[in-house]
């Protein structure tokens, strides 16, 4: 990555930022958009410390023309740019189809005119499986959302995939499980439900649990899906690929609260019963077969979830006050 030129959208986020850090530590120059919505995940104090080693541009990742210009002379493009609360995405379905289809249109046919050459990495999401017909889940497993942010999700990837089919545009794409870590929003529930439990574990406050907590998940710490996104980047192989991401290391609710009361021994928390709203798009339990992108690309989560939420806290520790405003 040493002297590329590099663009990322959505970059003031918690994926995006961890990742602009981390190329340019690699010698990339790097440039952001973002939108700054308040209900998103950009924040300044995600790039604390490196806002004049990053050209930060504000804008909207739909604007035709400010793409238009971002993309040029750009090696590789991160397109990270979308919302991501599940809630939102059935309350307020066309500001999620802007958020998540027509910007990656936009930056698809922004390629096509000013930089076929380049390689795009988008990031999407376990959520476009729907509910498991089987665990875990693999790339082969049938896709049926639950909800609008799945479907506008998995139709953001087959515009990226006829992209590189019938233009050429290098693209390979990521499905995320549950990314935690420093820099992720913790004001609120919209980006994960880690997110409020970890606010609330700081403020001394218990946090809910939907259900009985039996629900089972996996989770990777940002820093092992800047690392995939990285070797997806660099190898040729995985053009036109999609790569579940996710982790062996599978937890129910439960005990994912009890591993952060070992953490904070004043942690508490209720199980409560699903809101409605809830109910009708919880997927239930979720693990992910991740064997595919650890065959091709040598990818496997390197940091436990008891180590990354050790690390988790210990950031938010020191930089609550950023983050709960």
């Amino acid at each position: 990555m040493e002297g590329k030129k590099i663009l990322i959208t959505g970059g003031m986020g918690l994926v995006g930022s961890n990742l602009a850090i981390r190329l340019f530590e690699l010698g990339a120059h790097v440039t952001l958009i973002d939108s700054m919505h308040p209900n998103y995940g950009g924040n300044w104090h995600n790039v604390a410390g490196y806002e004049n080693r990053f050209d930060i541009q504000i804008g909207d990742a739909a604007d035709v023309d400010l793409i238009s210009k971002l993309v040029k002379n750009k090696d590789f493009i991160f397109n990270l740019a979308g919302q991501r609360s599940h809630i939102d995405s059935m309350e307020n379905p066309l500001d999620d189809l802007k958020s998540n289809i027509l910007t990656s249109l936009v930056l698809l046919e922004a390629c096509k005119k000013h930089n076929p050459g380049t390689k795009i990495i988008h990031t999407g999401t376990r959520q476009i499986y729907g509910r498991p017909e089987y665990l875990p889940v693999d790339e082969k497993h049938s896709t049926i959302p639950v909800d609008i942010n799945g479907a506008n999700k998995l139709t953001a990837e087959k515009y990226h995939l006829i992209y590189h089919r019938n233009f050429g545009i290098r693209t390979v794409i990521f499905r995320l499980t549950n990314t935690y870590g420093p820099r992720m929003r913790i004001k609120d529930g919209r980006q994960t439900f880690l997110g409020i439990w970890i606010r609330n574990l700081l403020e001394g406050k218990k946090f809910k649990i939907f259900g009985d907590g039996s629900q089972l998940r996996d989770f990777n710490y940002v820093d092992d899906i800047t690392d995939a996104m990285i070797k997806g980047a660099i190898a040729e192989k995985s053009n036109g690929k999609i790569y579940n991401l996710g982790s062996d290391e599978v937890v129910s609710l439960l005990d994912l609260a009890k591993m952060l009361k070992e953490i904070n021994s004043a942690v508490n928390y209720n199980l409560v019963n699903f809101p409605q709203n809830h109910k009708t798009i919880d997927i239930g339990d979720y693990y992910t077969d991740f064997s595919f992108v650890k065959n091709e690309l040598g990818w496997s989560p390197k940091c436990n979830l008891s180590k990354g939420l050790l690390k988790t806290i210990d950031y938010f520790s020191e930089n609550k006050s950023f983050y709960c405003k």
